[in-house]
């Protein structure tokens, strides 16, 4: 009796988060952003890199796709919208965002490091929230534009000849046994966990951030410098580690990146410059000691 209940309970707080998204004018929201979502089922995700920004790390200039990528996302829920996102700052820029990020009625979930020895440093500050999603964005909007050189430049037109990805790019996917997408002159894969965590009662999906990001940024010769994060319970975390470390794969960061989610979960950043090849089977073998996906 009790899990009918709690069934019916989802089924209910689904179809009013449905009713509702059908009510949030998206349009608002894109102007208050200043930029345009990228739409996955009902997940509004909104790209904000620092293309600003000239960062190298051990002699590679980082692409925005490889690891300056900031972004939030939208997720309709009863009353409202849920908000997650992963902003990229210079140290100077934290608490100047942060103070009107928290001001603006907007939470700070984790502010830390992805990559170690880059110059200049960058952070990644997680932010979350509940509310009327136009207001949110707004408050999102005025803390980048204002208190960091984050830009808002109107989107470009698709280059007619995106950068190339010198790289085995069939033999990558083989090995991951998941299909990646080049962005950027960056070749990503997402691999989602087979069960995801769960906050607030909404599955965190890939669009909001739940699914283990793998990316290789060519380096010429068929090498590649790889960085992203893996998200894992606990228990998955050394064994995890111990397989990076075993495959010649920097461990760079372990911490969280939400406060409430179930199971509690765990992100591990990770770099490496060496051939791809090797990389990805090392980077495969590390998912491996996860429950993470393979098709």
């Amino acid at each position: 009796m009790k899990t009918i209940t709690m069934l019916m309970a989802g089924a209910l707080a689904l179809a009013s988060a449905s009713a509702y998204a059908q009510e949030i004018d998206w349009k608002k929201v894109d102007s208050a952003l200043g930029k345009s979502a990228v739409v996955s089922g009902d997940v509004h995700r909104y790209g904000v890199p620092r293309t600003d920004l000239n960062v190298t790390l051990d002699g590679v200039t980082i692409k925005p796709a490889l690891a300056l990528g900031g972004w939030v996302a939208f997720k309709p829920m009863h009353g409202g919208a849920m908000v997650m996102g992963d902003l990229v700052l210079l140290e100077t820029e934290i608490n100047p965002v942060m103070k009107r990020l928290l001001d603006g009625g907007l939470d700070i979930t984790a502010v830390h490091n992805h990559l170690l020895r880059a110059s200049p440093a960058t952070f990644y500050m997680h932010v979350g929230g509940h509310g009327d999603p136009e207001k949110m964005a707004a408050v999102i909007h005025d803390a980048l534009s204002t208190a960091s050189k984050t830009p808002f430049d109107p989107p470009q037109p698709a280059a007619a000849n995106p950068p190339a990805i010198d790289l085995d790019t069939a033999q990558l996917d083989k090995i991951m046994g998941v299909k990646g997408a080049a962005n950027g002159g960056v070749y990503q894969f997402a691999v989602a966990r087979l069960k995801p965590a769960v906050e607030d009662g909404m599955q965190v999906n890939g669009p909001l951030g739940g699914a283990n990001a793998i990316n290789f940024q060519p380096t010429g010769g068929g090498k590649a410098a790889i960085t992203g994060d893996f998200l894992v319970t606990g228990d998955e975390v050394n064994p995890l580690v111990r397989t990076l470390r075993a495959n010649g794969i920097d461990v760079t960061a372990i911490h969280s990146h939400m406060l409430d989610e179930q199971p509690r979960m765990i992100f591990i950043h990770f770099w490496a410059n060496d051939d791809a090849v090797k990389l990805a089977k090392g980077v495969r073998e590390a998912l491996d000691k996860t429950a993470a996906a393979k098709s």
